[in-house]
């Protein structure tokens, strides 16, 4: 997997040392991770880089954790990502207080490295099913994001390397329509500068494949938009 491919969890914590053993541990099981220390910082990094994943502590300098997550939910661009809410409230009433304000999971400290890692992979299954070794279908096209194959009507489908990095991404939310941009940052990265017209050509190739068999096109252009599987 590429670092492209990986999940992207944002941890936002005010203590450094907690931050830098969460970014050694998720790093070493394979996510890209980003840091903020307090609520705005929270804020700002996630609608820069939007994360698959947020691991935020209730109690933050600035903004409190359960505002961070109100504003991240009400964004359309962040409200996919799973917020795991970390806190050393343990009473039922804020746990209910941290769900309702759109919290997806809710730990307590303290809490072991183990149980939290478990955590994000339960809530990565949801939210990135292509990262995390599902089978997808929409249609008669499955994708094995274990065995890393792609077929359609039964029929394996051959697809380069970014091809089928965009399957994943169009499969993960059929019906959405992602913009180019947006299909930019998940499928080549931040990092990466391409112009937007080589999602043109990789979804051409892509069509090209999907239809190589017959079938009709599965993917639908949105004029002014960008791109949805329907």
């Amino acid at each position: 997997m590429s670092d492209a491919d990986k999940p992207l969890v944002l941890v936002v914590d005010d203590e450094p040392a907690q931050r830098a053993l969460l970014r050694y541990n998720l790093q070493a099981a394979g996510y890209r991770v980003s840091m903020a220390s307090d609520g705005e910082e929270a804020l700002m990094q996630a609608a820069e880089n939007p994360p698959d994943v947020i691991l935020l502590d209730w109690m933050l300098p600035r903004l409190p954790g359960i505002e961070v997550c109100r504003q991240i939910k009400a964004r359309p661009e962040t409200r996919s990502a799973a917020v795991i809410m970390v806190s050393a409230r343990s009473e039922e009433g804020d746990r209910v207080r941290g769900l309702e304000t759109g919290a997806d999971d809710y730990i307590v400290k303290p809490y072991s490295v183990t149980e939290l890692l478990a955590r994000v992979r339960a809530n990565l299954r949801r939210v990135r099913p292509a990262a995390s070794g599902q089978v997808l279908q929409v249609g008669d096209i499955t994708l094995d994001t274990e065995r890393h194959r792609v077929a359609r009507a039964g029929h394996e489908l051959h697809l380069g390397p970014t091809e089928y990095r965009l399957l994943g991404a169009l499969m993960e939310r059929a019906g959405k329509v992602w913009t180019r941009e947006a299909l930019l940052d998940r499928v080549w990265g931040r990092d990466v500068y391409v112009d937007t017209r080589t999602v043109d050509v990789h979804v051409g190739r892509l069509r090209k494949a999907l239809c190589a068999q017959g079938g009709d096109d599965p993917i639908r252009t949105v004029r002014g938009a960008g791109y949805a599987l329907e």
